[in-house]
């Protein structure tokens, strides 16, 4: 089987490429990646002499290297995206033109070679916000109602996903998960920034008053999901994947990474907040372990102490990334 994997070089789509060359080494893969700031190929170092891997440096947006890419393609697994949510909020046209317009141009492609899965991966920031004391969870039939450029662009290749399933006949599936985290993370995001600011003996910046509340996702959980979803799922559906049976707002995140590295709670800085910051996000993932048998396979603790130390051994990998441009964004981010 032959497998186009978007975004490839990214966080959640190295640890695909990683995860699916070892569990089904039999399978052709084309990463096909823009390089962006947060690609790295220095993430696919095990797999990059692999006969059945192979790298191809384009831009999702371009139809005639997509089209070229996916030529004998059978899966299209498609994470290339812009994701960073303050990203959006400083710069919102590069995410409506990745996430819609690039998505678009795959769909195509798929359609003309006749795929025969169109994997999407999408955010539970589709659906919007949740308030803290509100018991209800996001599920498969939560109505859209993004709240931030990232979560409306992402919303919108939804969207476009479905629409050319039931149009075109193209055979799709979606997950809409929750906040990944783990190895090869960007260090933008909350828990991969304040491990490495804690390392940097710095401060862990927190928005406003801290207690807003995410659905935690270890990556090769997801990687699983995924899996499961190409093998199992039904064609045209939505599946939901989060991590989390116990929710923690992220001032509680900040201080179990603190106690997990031997800090007290004096390298918490709160900073202010962003706007539009949407309070609480809760995911149902009933649906996916009921149909399809997936479940985390730890508790959300330990996977992050697995990701704690896994920084702590890769300081060089990280060292090099919050270095350069990284620096300026994050002085212009958070003050300094």
């Amino acid at each position: 089987m032959k497998l186009l994997v978007t975004g490839g070089a990214g966080f959640i789509g190295s640890n695909f490429v990683l995860y699916w060359m070892k569990n089904h080494p039999e399978d052709q893969v084309i990463n096909f990646d823009k390089l962006t700031y947060a690609g790295n190929l220095e993430n696919l170092k095990e797999v990059e002499n692999n006969p059945n891997y192979t790298f191809v440096h384009g831009d999702i947006c371009d139809s005639g290297t997509v089209d070229k890419a996916m030529e004998g393609v059978d899966i299209v697994v498609h994470f290339a995206a812009e994701t960073h949510v303050d990203r959006s909020i400083t710069g919102p046209a590069v995410f409506i033109n990745t996430n819609v317009m690039g998505t678009q141009v795959l769909l195509d492609a798929a359609a003309k070679h006749k795929v025969k899965r169109f994997h999407h991966v999408s955010t539970d920031e589709v659906f919007g916000s949740l308030e803290l004391e509100d018991s209800s969870k996001f599920n498969e039939r939560t109505s859209y109602n993004p709240r931030s450029p990232y979560a409306a662009s992402k919303a919108g290749s939804d969207h476009l996903v479905r629409a050319y399933h039931v149009t075109y006949g193209l055979p799709i599936t979606i997950t809409n998960c929750s906040n990944n985290f783990g190895p090869y993370m960007f260090p933008e995001k909350l828990i991969p920034l304040a491990i490495t600011n804690v390392l940097e003996d710095k401060k862990i910046p927190i928005y406003g008053d801290g207690l807003y509340v995410r659905d935690w996702l270890y990556v090769e959980d997801h990687c699983r999901a995924i899996d499961l979803v190409l093998s199992k799922g039904k064609v045209g559906e939505t599946y939901l994947v989060g991590g989390m049976t116990a929710l923690a707002p992220n001032i509680e995140i900040a201080k179990k990474i603190l106690k997990l590295l031997g800090k007290d709670e004096s390298s918490i800085e709160f900073v202010k907040d962003r706007p539009g910051h949407d309070r609480k996000y809760d995911v149902d993932w009933s649906r996916i372990k009921n149909e399809l048998g997936w479940e985390p396979l730890y508790s959300f603790d330990e996977w992050l102490e697995k990701t704690v130390n896994w920084y702590k051994e890769n300081r060089a990998w990280w060292g090099r990334i919050k270095s350069g441009a990284y620096k300026a964004y994050y002085e212009k981010q958070y003050g300094g």
